[in-house]
């Protein structure tokens, strides 16, 4: 039986998914609806039978559970407890919907499958782990804080990564386990198999155990997401570690290069220097490429004067392990043309993410992806090129890399096959922060995308550096607290973009995304009211343009 625990759970919301580490399986799952919800009647004009819905996740090395049939149906001859093996009858598909992963997007559309009538990467290897640390490591900052508000707090303060990590990993595994519950009342049950495509109907996979399993369905949802990638010209696999495995070190890993210019590197580098790791971040290109430049300039900034150290257009070329254990890696500067060689305890790589999909036999089943990419080429409706397979999540091309756009899109995708539902999931304006020790938020264009689209004349940019009240006693450098509003220069002025560095940018930027999302004015949000003092206030009140050249730093309280 499985291990797990209830957690009380609001209506409509649907909780973030965990992911499975590139040394687990890609899990597959089925889900069907039952009797009482409208679903489409299967090939072959038969109503679907009352069902038990399937799907995949289980938390790492948990056991495999039994598999479930159709309620009421025998397996075929000679299968073993009559469910290995079941597949069509008479043309139809055993479950009305399969999700292939158990990632957000996947958890996302089987319960919501079950509802008209077990996480992902977020939870065991992102979003959760990472926004813990990193609030770890602003509990240290609070500390040295703390002495200019009249605490007495002996230095130097030490911090112990075993305390940090068993606390992070037992609430990540807790998590694991209530999704699990979560399946069990939603009457989802799941495969913890390797699952990959033998028709376009069917899919195959084989347990720990060598017992072949296969399902068949009549819609199919591919959310298996993505793996992080190794660089190829190192011996990156074997001498690194990535982001998947960070959050699960016993132990501290000491002096640490992060490789790579995307915000997962950035916020692994700004948690490790906040609690006092010698972190040295190697980047060849742009930081943060696909944010707005100008923000991604100044959130690196603030990273170098709160202590971590950047390598900027550099590339390792090689690494190699010391008799102490150490590796010493080589790296080439493409600016300086020249090489420079130091060792670290660990060294992570951070270059990116890979869909994961190479063992689904796509291609046999005639699902396009992107030749570049790899990732799976949708439509409006998340829909293939095989009209009943759809993908939602990291592996879709052109999607954000989201957690909760996957969610979103995969409970819209769920309605739309057994809801009689025809809303589509909006991927505009989708709120985002990078968790780098001064929090970045943002919401809608870049001003680079804003400019490219519209042009430099029809776009007018607000904004102003602040000073939260927090730095002021405790006498903190607020240089790289920012914000600009991107606006469309015409009439009321269209609010296009909005981008805020503070702290709390996740909680600041997340009420503006609703008024953008509803086509909120510049016109607008000058009539709004600030709460004071806070630094969300500061966006009320911008008025100073990038055009005037006026000093747009903020005066008074």
């Amino acid at each position: 039986a499985a291990r797990a625990f209830r957690r009380p759970e609001r209506p409509g919301n649907v909780p973030q998914a965990f992911p499975t580490t590139r040394r687990s399986q890609t899990r597959a799952a089925a889900v069907a609806t039952g009797p009482s919800l409208r679903s489409t009647p299967r090939r072959g004009g038969r109503p679907p039978p009352s069902v038990r819905a399937l799907s995949a996740t289980a938390a790492p090395g948990a056991p495999a559970e039994p598999v479930a049939r159709p309620l009421g149906a025998e397996g075929p001859p000679g299968s073993e407890d009559g469910a290995a093996g079941w597949g069509l009858r008479s043309g139809a598909g055993a479950y009305d919907l399969l999700v292939i992963g158990g990632g957000s997007g996947g958890l996302a559309c089987a319960k919501e499958g079950t509802a008209w009538g077990l996480g992902g990467t977020c939870v065991n290897v992102g979003c959760i782990p990472k926004k813990l640390m990193h609030q770890a490591a602003l509990l240290g900052s609070a500390l040295k804080d703390a002495q200019h508000y009249g605490w007495n707090i002996s230095q130097p303060v030490h911090h112990t990564w075993s305390v940090m990590a068993q606390g992070v990993q037992n609430y990540v595994k807790s998590l694991n386990w209530g999704h699990r519950v979560q399946l069990q009342e939603k009457k989802v049950k799941y495969f913890n198999i390797k699952g990959s495509f033998s028709d376009p109907h069917t899919v195959r996979g084989v347990t720990k155990a060598g017992k072949e399993i296969v399902v068949t369905a009549d819609n199919i949802v591919i959310a298996t997401g993505g793996r992080p990638k190794y660089p190829t010209q190192v011996s990156a696999l074997e001498y690194g570690i990535t982001s998947d495995d960070i959050f699960w070190l016993k132990k501290s890993p000491g002096k640490t290069l992060v490789v790579g210019a995307s915000y997962v590197s950035l916020e692994c580098a700004g948690f490790l220097t906040g609690i006092g790791l010698d972190t040295t971040v190697m980047m060849r290109s742009v930081p943060l490429r696909g944010f707005d430049q100008q923000m991604a300039s100044l959130v690196t900034e603030h990273m170098e004067s709160y202590g971590t150290k950047f390598l900027k257009r550099c590339f390792p070329t090689k690494v190699e392990k010391l008799e102490s254990n150490r590796l010493q890696v080589t790296w080439k500067n493409a600016g300086l043309d020249t090489e420079e060689t130091d060792s670290f305890n660990t060294v992570m790589w951070a270059v990116g993410r890979a869909p994961d999909t190479k063992t689904l036999n796509l291609e046999a089943v005639g699902v396009k992806t992107n030749s570049e990419t790899g990732k799976i080429i949708v439509d409006a409706h998340e829909a293939t090129s095989v009209p009943h397979i759809y993908a939602v999540g990291d592996i879709t091309e052109g999607r954000p890399e989201l957690t909760p756009t996957a969610i979103a899109a995969g409970k819209l995708l769920a309605q739309r096959l057994f809801g009689q539902s025809s809303e589509l999931m909006d991927y505009d304006n989708v709120p985002t922060t990078v968790f780098t020790p001064l929090e970045y938020g943002c919401v809608g264009l870049s001003e680079e995308a804003a400019v490219q689209r519209h042009g430099s004349d029809n776009i007018e940019v607000y904004h102003a550096y602040y000073k939260p009240l927090e730095f002021t006693v405790a006498e903190r450098d607020a240089t790289q607290c920012y914000m600009k509003m991107v606006c469309l220069r015409e009439r009321e002025q269209r609010i296009l973009g909005l981008h805020f560095i503070g702290p709390n940018a996740g909680e600041v930027i997340q009420g503006f995304a609703l008024g953008i999302k509803c086509g909120a004015t510049y016109a607008q949000m000058m009539k709004t009211v600030g709460i004071h003092p806070t630094c969300a206030e500061e966006v009320t009140k911008l008025h100073i343009t990038k055009r005037s050249g006026l000093d747009a730093t903020v005066t008074g309280c």
